[in-house]
C-alpha cells in the first residue's frame, strides 16, 4: 500500500492541498479546529512527509550524517545517543552508519550521505583510513564536516576529542606510583590518531619517571577483545613478563584480561591491568577493571552542536575542542 499523501488528506475533509500543506507545517493563518482536524486525519492515514522533496524545495537539507567505526561499542552508542539528542531539538534528522573499520565501506558510506542531501556530516575514521578524497568531496559541496575521537589532524574540520595524552599519562602514572616498572602497552593500530597520542603519553610518563623505555613491550594491534587474546599471546610468544599492562581501549584490556585468567596470571599481584573508556562491564569484572573514562555522551553532544553552528554559519572558522578524561582506579591495578 503507497503511503498517503497531502493531496489524501485534502480529498478526505474536502479542502485545498495548500490549506492542508500550511496546517501541518503550523502557519498561524490555520484556525486551531481546522489544524487540529487535519492533523489527526494525517495520524489515521499514516502520512508521512516527504523530507527529501522539502529539503529539494527548501534548498536546505534538515538531515545530519554520522559514520562510526563500530556500533556495537558502547563508545560509539553514547557518543550517537549524545548527536540525536541535540539533533532532535535542533530540528534535525539523524543518518547513522558505521564503516566496520574499513576504508572502503567509509568511503561508500560518505556517497551514501552525498546523495541523501545532508546539511552536514559528523565522522569518527575507521583503522584504514589513510587517504581523505572522500571527505574532500563534501568539502567541494559545502557540506560542513567535524571529526570526533579519531580525527587527521591535517584535515581542515572542525574536531573534537578527549585528551588522550594526559589520559595516558595519567594511567601509567598511576601504575608507576603503584610500584610497577615493566609496564608493557598493547597499543593498537600505529596510524590511528587516538593509538599516536595514547602511545605518547605512555611513552612519556614512563621517561619522567626514569624509567627507560623498551620497545619490545609495546605490541601493536587492534581495538577490539581478539585483539587484546592476540597482544597477550605475542607477550607470551616473546617470553615477556611485564607487572603491569596499559591497553589502548577497554575491549581490548577485557580480551587481555580474559588471558591473563586463562593462563593463571593473578591480577594485580603478578600484573596490574588499565584500559581506556570506562564500559559498564569493566566494574562488574572480578577484579573490576581501572580505566581512563572519556565523556562519550557529551563528545556526542559538543560535535554535534559544533556542526549545527557550522551549518547556519558557513563563514564559522575551524575549531578544535578537547574534553577531559578521568581516571578510574579500581581492583585490577
Amino acid at each position: 500500500m503507497s503511503s498517503a499523501t497531502i493531496k489524501d488528506i485534502a480529498k478526505r475533509l474536502n479542502l485545498s492541498m495548500s490549506t492542508v500543506s500550511r496546517a501541518l507545517r503550523g502557519h498561524p493563518d490555520i484556525n486551531e479546529e481546522t489544524k487540529n482536524l487535519i492533523i489527526k486525519t494525517a495520524a489515521e492515514l499514516d502520512y508521512q512527509p516527504n523530507l527529501f522533496a522539502q529539503n529539494l524545495k527548501n534548498r536546505r537539507s534538515s538531515t545530519i550524517g554520522v559514520i562510526v567505526p563500530q556500533v556495537k561499542h558502547v563508545f560509539f552508542a553514547e557518543i550517537m545517543a549524545g548527536i540525536t539528542e541535540v539533533a532532535y531539538h535542533a530540528g534535525f534528522h539523524v543518518i547513522i552508519s558505521q564503516s566496520n573499520e574499513t576504508y572502503e565501506r567509509e568511503v561508500i558510506n560518505t556517497q551514501m550521505m552525498i546523495s541523501q542531501r545532508i546539511a552536514g556530516l559528523l565522522v569518527s575514521l575507521s583503522i584504514q583510513t589513510e587517504r581523505f578524497d572522500h571527505l574532500a568531496a563534501l568539502k567541494r559541496r559545502g557540506i560542513p564536516i567535524v571529526c570526533f575521537d579519531r580525527i587527521c589532524d591535517n584535515l581542515p574540520f572542525s574536531k573534537v576529542v578527549v585528551d588522550d595524552y594526559q589520559g595516558a599519562y595519567l594511567a601509567v602514572e598511576h601504575l608507576i606510583h603503584r610500584g610497577r616498572r615493566r609496564i608493557a602497552h598493547f597499543a593498537g593500530p600505529p596510524n590511528l590518531s587516538i593509538g599516536k597520542y595514547r602511545f605518547n603519553g605512555y611513552r612519556d610518563a614512563l621517561l619522567q619517571h626514569q624509567i627507560a623505555f623498551d620497545p619490545d613491550l609495546v605490541i601493536y594491534g587492534g581495538l577490539n577483545e581478539e585483539d587484546g587474546v592476540r597482544d597477550f599471546e605475542c607477550l607470551l610468544d616473546k617470553q615477556l613478563k611485564p607487572d603491569a599492562i596499559f591497553c589502548i581501549t577497554d575491549p581490548v584490556a577485557i580480551g587481555a584480561f580474559a588471558q591473563l585468567k586463562k593462563n593463571n596470571w593473578k591480577i594485580p599481584r603478578d600484573v596490574a591491568l588499565v584500559g581506556f573508556s570506562d564500559n559498564p562491564i569493566d566494574a562488574l569484572l572480578e577484579p573490576s577493571l581501572t580505566t581512563v573514562r572519556q565523556p562519550a555522551h557529551e563528545m556526542g553532544e559538543t560535535a554535534a552542536r559544533l556542526l549545527l553552528e557550522h551549518i547556519h554559519d558557513k563563514q564559522k572558522p575551524v575549531e578544535s575542542i578537547v574534553l577531559q578524561t578521568e581516571l578510574i582506579i579500581r581492583q585490577s591495578s
